[in-house]
């Protein structure tokens, strides 16, 4: 009776070992693709940012005139801190312009190709971005919540502007939900992954 005892008890340790294994290979292959992946895409400098809902910008016209104006000039036009809603247009006394998914030059380009000669003579046109829409903090950070956004944003300047890491953080669980994916999908990322624009990270608790 012993001895079915004893060989039931190795079966089942084995079977317990095998288990454990499978679970960890598991767990490694799922993660260790995502910080691959993550890291294909670059940090977002300022000349590449595209702009998004959320995002606070200032419009410039220098010297403009209506091109049926004989006066030769009138007062620069400022338009201060527009916030682009989920629309992402831009209106102007001369019209709507769409501003989500294009970069600052982009969206100067489009419109002084579109007022040029139609309604003003040699527009000029200066785009700030005053604010930038948020990225968001999670978990085990100091202070989680969102802030706005900095060209060059990777998830350790992401965390330290969060408040730092808690004590038990972990640091190799680190996840980052891209903005721009509708499936949410989190990314496992390590702290020199870059941030974007609207994304969130999380940082899980470390159980050791």
């Amino acid at each position: 009776m012993s001895f079915h005892r004893c060989i039931l008890v190795q079966i089942l340790i084995m079977i317990s070992l095998h288990g454990c294994a499978l679970v960890r290979e598991l767990s490694a292959a799922s993660d260790s693709a995502s910080p691959q992946a993550a890291e294909k895409s670059p940090a977002v400098g300022a000349e590449d940012y595209r702009l998004g809902a959320g995002d606070i910008v200032s419009i410039r016209v220098y010297d403009w005139r209506m091109s049926n104006s004989p006066t030769p000039g009138e007062e620069d036009l400022k338009i201060e801190r527009i916030r682009l809603d989920r629309i992402g247009m831009v209106n102007l006394p001369f019209g709507e312009f769409k501003a989500t998914g294009r970069t600052v030059k982009e969206l100067e380009t489009a419109v002084i190709e579109s007022l040029k000669g139609r309604l003003l003579r040699n527009p000029r046109l200066l785009i700030n971005i005053d604010e930038y829409r948020p990225f968001f903090v999670e978990g085990q950070v100091g202070r989680a919540g969102a802030y706005p956004y900095q060209p060059g944003l990777n998830v350790r300047k992401a965390v330290t502007i969060g408040g730092g890491f808690k004590e038990r953080a972990s640091f190799e669980k680190i996840f980052v939900v891209r903005e721009d994916d509708k499936s949410n999908r989190r990314i496992r990322v390590n702290l020199n992954s870059p941030v974007g624009p609207g994304d969130t990270v999380t940082v899980e608790e470390s159980f050791f």
